[in-house]
């Protein structure tokens, strides 16, 4: 078998190798190729070295090497794993800080931040579909690149690659979550939505329905810290979950508590500390533990990025695929009619039987109004995303800023839209004449980016 992993020289790797070599006994790894681009060369090194002590450490003799070169690298690859962040980590930090300027949401996945990660991101799958149709036809494509609903709806819907899967360690933290205060590890968990806006019910071993005791015990008492390390953790409304009778995604905390979250928002950026600003001084330490030869196992300081337990999702989907297991696991895929709520061609969040032929997403029971009027309108937004950044549509991206509930209506929703297209050239070439025709017009908006970005140092 041989991996590709594009985004090699991501601080996650070494939480994917830990999982690879956790199942070195049903994973007959010959090769793993770590792949990035020239900007993240030092740090694909530091993980190439790192990978290789890790290995040695475990007795394990896969052959391991580093490239920047993805074409080559993807020549008969089985899985192409991929983990990567189009403009680093400086590109996140606007993603937040421009929308936080207006009074919003600043957020990599969620709002107006969400919306440019993925017109970035989804460009440039267009090349690697391209290559990965020359290089490894058959191979499976395994997707956390975030926003990883959309990224993996791009590819399968519009891309035309079909053995794409996409992943969140989100769903595993509510399952460790469940058991910790239920005490027992023996649960069946239901998950349906999409990627960051899902919603779920627990099952014990028993056949009994324990959703209620969970939403008590996570936000009725609220006595530990159960979520995710890049959100606040802002309690939820508690009867009105119960009321649901379903358990959130911790992303719901956006949309559900807006306005104490967006003060925490900007209490941070008022001091210099948005959420981008302070992962890339945790990568930066990361990097210096990767570095150091005497380190070969993953740092207990990794789950510090939000990330953290993405390898257990995904080296048991490698395996579930490859070894045909029917395993339960919670991905990215094409819905084919199991949440009935959305359309059947669109790519959804939800519980799946793994099998060599892929995800088989199991049939959702339906759900209450309030959830399936706000699952839609995130669905349309995403659709309107995901063709705008195929086709580089400022029609279509405005009308996405328009439905997101996260981006006000009015003047300010136009302006907003083109400082981050402004923000971002670099990586839209889609847009690129509409970018031209902004600069032309509004060159008071080509300014305020400019001192921005001298302001927040990227």
């Amino acid at each position: 078998m041989k991996l590709v992993i594009i985004g090699g020289g991501s601080s996650y790797s070494p939480e994917l190798i830990s999982g690879l070599i956790a199942r070195k006994e049903t994973l007959a790894i010959d090769e793993i190729v770590l792949v990035d681009v020239p900007e993240g060369k030092a740090k694909l090194s530091i993980i190439e070295a790192f990978t290789k002590r890790m290995l040695k450490a475990a007795g394990i003799q896969w052959q391991v090497s580093a490239t920047l070169d993805r074409h080559a690298a993807l020549a008969g690859a089985n899985y192409v794993l991929t983990q990567f962040r189009v403009g680093q980590m400086d590109a996140r930090i606007l993603d937040e800080a421009i929308p936080l300027t207006h009074q919003m949401i600043g957020q990599e996945t969620n709002g107006a931040g969400g919306i440019l990660k993925a017109f970035r991101t989804i460009q440039v799958f267009k090349g690697i579909v391209a290559d990965m149709k020359e290089q490894c036809p058959d191979a499976w494509l395994i997707n956390f690149t975030n926003p990883a609903g959309m990224v993996t709806e791009a590819v399968i819907k519009y891309l035309g690659w079909q053995r794409t899967v996409g992943l969140c360690n989100i769903p595993i933290g509510q399952e460790r979550a469940a058991s910790e205060v239920l005490a027992t590890g023996h649960l069946t968990l239901r998950h349906q939505g999409i990627n960051h806006f899902h919603f779920h019910q627990v099952w014990d071993e028993a056949g009994n329905e324990r959703t209620q005791e969970v939403i008590e015990a996570l936000y009725g008492t609220q006595t530990k810290d159960y979520t995710v390390k890049n959100i606040s953790n802002m309690n939820f409304n508690t009867p009105m979950l119960k009321a649901l009778g379903l358990l959130p995604c911790d992303y719901h905390r956006y949309y559900f508590l807006e306005q104490e979250m967006l003060a925490d928002m900007l209490e941070q950026f008022e001091r210099g500390e948005i959420r981008a600003q302070q992962v890339k001084e945790v990568e930066q330490s990361l990097f210096e533990v990767y570095a150091d030869e005497t380190q070969v196992t993953k740092p207990k300081a990794l789950e510090e990025r939000g990330g953290a337990f993405y390898s257990e999702v995904a080296c048991e989907l490698v395996n579930a695929i490859e070894n045909n297991t029917h395993q339960l696991l919670v991905v990215s895929t094409l819905n084919n009619g199991a949440v009935k709520e959305l359309p059947a061609d669109v790519v959804v969040e939800t519980t799946c039987v793994i099998t060599a032929q892929g995800p088989i997403p199991l049939t959702s029971p339906d759900l209450p109004v309030f959830a399936r009027g706000y699952l839609q309108t995130i669905k349309a937004m995403e659709e309107l995303t995901i063709q705008a950044a195929i086709e580089g549509s400022y029609d279509l991206a405005y009308q996405a800023f328009l439905l997101n509930p996260l981006i006000e209506n009015g003047l300010i929703t136009e302006e907003l839209l083109q400082e981050m297209l402004l923000a971002h050239e670099v990586h839209l070439p889609q847009f690129e004449q509409v970018i031209q025709t902004i600069k032309a017009v509004k060159p008071q908006l080509v300014e305020k980016i400019k001192t921005l970005k001298e302001e927040l140092h990227v």
